[in-house]
This record gives structure tokens, C-alpha cells and sequence, in this order.
């Protein structure tokens, strides 16, 4: 990728258990990375938990996706009001690089990477054990990665479950059977 070109909004299937979500978001690094590591920030636009920044460390996520924005909407069936995850980082590098593991044996990677006043975030998820995870997990990383972008741009917030649903049916047209 070229300084000049625009990554996709959605992500793409780089591998067979494997989605890439990038985003250009206002920076600095730093204050990017404090959104993805710092609990009182993520949770504004992911889930809140505590994380023990090392390798080995600690990660503990707790979702309360009814409350990433203003809007009050109906939540897609099969989706409880808060949802509870722990696992370990696998790989630091800060402020550029975050992996851990993730429910059902997959990983997350956060990547970031100076572009001129921008920073690219790159999400890898990797190792689904599925067609179907992998149509959750693009939906839900755009879905989130959506509210991140307008937070730290100042704009108005979208709806989180009337947009994870239209992104899950897009997804399906676009990723394999």
C-alpha cells in the first residue's frame, strides 16, 4: 500500500481462517494506542478491561455494545447485554503492535503505522474455526472499528446493532462459502 491509496473500509479474507480490517484514523500513534490499550477509552468504542501490558500478560474484555453510543436499539437475538472474555498477549510492541488470543482458539492483532498526520490500524483476526465466526467477527470488527473512526474524528456516532447487521449481511456476499 501506497501513502496515496485509501484502505477499504471492509475487511478482506487474506488467508482461509484469516480477516483484515484496515482504517485510517487522525493521530498521533500515541493517542491511537491509547484507545486500543487503556480501559476507560476502549470501552467507548470496544470493551472495557483491564490489560497487563506485557507479553504473558493479562487481557480481560467486557462488552456492553448497547452502550458504545447514544442511539437505543433493539440487540439481534442470541446477544446478552454484556459479554465477558479473558486471554493472554502473545506479542507487544508499543506503540505499533498488540496480539492476543480470543475465544475459541483465534487471535487479534492491532497494528499501527504512521501516515503522513494518520495512522493506519491494521486488525488481523486469524485462526477461525469458521465461515460463521468469520462473518461475525468481520461484522463486529467493522462495526466497532466504525465508532472508533467517528469518535476520534469528532463525528456523529452510528448505530452499533443496525450497523453490525447490515455489515454481517454484506459479509456474507463477500466472503467465500
Amino acid at each position: 500500500m501506497t501513502d496515496t491509496m485509501t484502505p477499504s473500509a471492509y475487511g478482506v479474507v487474506t488467508e482461509p481462517a484469516t480477516v483484515r480490517l484496515q482504517r485510517l484514523l487522525p493521530g498521533p500513534i500515541e493517542k491511537v494506542w491509547s484507545y486500543i490499550t487503556e480501559s476507560e477509552l476502549r470501552g467507548k468504542w470496544l470493551a472495557t478491561g483491564h490489560m497487563d501490558l506485557r507479553v504473558g500478560g493479562k487481557v480481560d474484555l467486557v462488552w456492553r455494545n448497547d452502550d458504545l453510543t447514544d442511539h437505543r436499539e433493539e440487540r439481534p437475538p442470541g446477544f446478552s447485554e454484556e459479554h465477558r472474555q479473558e486471554s493472554l498477549i502473545t506479542r507487544l510492541d508499543p506503540p505499533r503492535l498488540l496480539a492476543f488470543g480470543w475465544d475459541g482458539g483465534s487471535e487479534v492483532t492491532f497494528e499501527l503505522e504512521p501516515k503522513g498526520s494518520e495512522i493506519l490500524l491494521t486488525i488481523t483476526h486469524s485462526k477461525l474455526p469458521n465461515r460463521s465466526q468469520m462473518l461475525g467477527v468481520s461484522a463486529g470488527w467493522h462495526a466497532h472499528m466504525d465508532v472508533f473512526e467517528a469518535r476520534l474524528r469528532g463525528e456523529e456516532l452510528p448505530f452499533f446493532w443496525r450497523n453490525w447487521a447490515a455489515l454481517k449481511a454484506e459479509y456474507d456476499k463477500r466472503i467465500p462459502q
